[in-house]
């Protein structure tokens, strides 16, 4: 464990990367959009939305590659070992993502007390899957954060492992498997079971998923990590 914790020390070396430059991002879109819907009309009655959240889950993705292609190289010459730089990598995300979904959900919560900051703004509500419960919203908004970072350390760490080539090649592969998915659906004529299954999840259920698909993501990158070479 105390190497673990030494190797998100290691990481919060760039402080400003891992968090003045999200919220600064955030915040700077944040003010933007503000801004704009002050002096435009409404024009939804529920309300405007803005999909400048997003932001913060793109950056987190640029943060993972980051910590796979920047960091590795030099904590492995530091003799710490794949396994403890993985997880030790992991570590400090699921607590920054922690305090980031605490953060979110507060802002969230906000925005709705202040009735969109007073201009109907919908910034940090999204519908369905970040409306709800506040319990929920934070369960949520933490997985989506940690599955993107992991997506992004994965992706890094697949880059490093086997060059531009092999990376596409991976991503290739994944975008065959699912037309060849949309391709099976259609062929069988399955769309109405699953958009009926759809249909029935609650937004529980489907952090649930995504919190499972964080798992395989994670395990897809540990197997990735415990080959490569620097």
């Amino acid at each position: 464990m105390t190497s673990m914790v030494k190797v998100a020390r290691l990481h919060l070396v760039d402080r400003f990367g891992y968090t003045w430059l999200v919220w600064g991002v955030l915040a700077l879109a944040f003010v933007i959009n503000l801004a704009i819907y002050a002096v435009i009309p409404l024009t939804q009655p529920e309300g405007n939305f803005t999909g400048a959240l997003a932001s913060i889950y793109l950056f987190m993705i640029i943060i993972g590659v980051q910590a796979a292609t920047r960091f590795l190289p030099f904590a492995l010459t530091l003799g710490v070992s794949r396994r403890t730089y993985y997880l030790g990598t992991v570590l400090l995300i699921v607590a920054l993502c922690a305090l980031n979904a605490a953060i979110l959900t507060a802002l969230w919560a906000l925005e709705g007390a202040t009735d969109g900051w007073g201009l109907q703004l919908h910034f940090f509500r999204v519908p369905w899957i970040l409306d709800g419960p506040w319990y929920q919203v934070l369960v949520t908004k933490g997985v989506l954060l940690a599955l993107v970072f992991l997506i992004g350390l994965w992706t890094g760490l697949i880059y490093r492992r086997f060059g531009l080539i092999g990376t596409l090649t991976f991503f290739g592969l994944w975008t065959v498997l699912g037309v060849g998915a949309v391709l099976l659906v259609t062929w069988r004529q399955w769309w109405p079971a699953v958009g009926s299954f759809l249909s029935d999840l609650d937004v529980l259920a489907v952090s649930g998923m995504l919190a499972l698909a964080a798992a395989a993501v994670a395990g897809g990158g540990y197997l990735t990590i415990r080959r490569i070479t620097v």
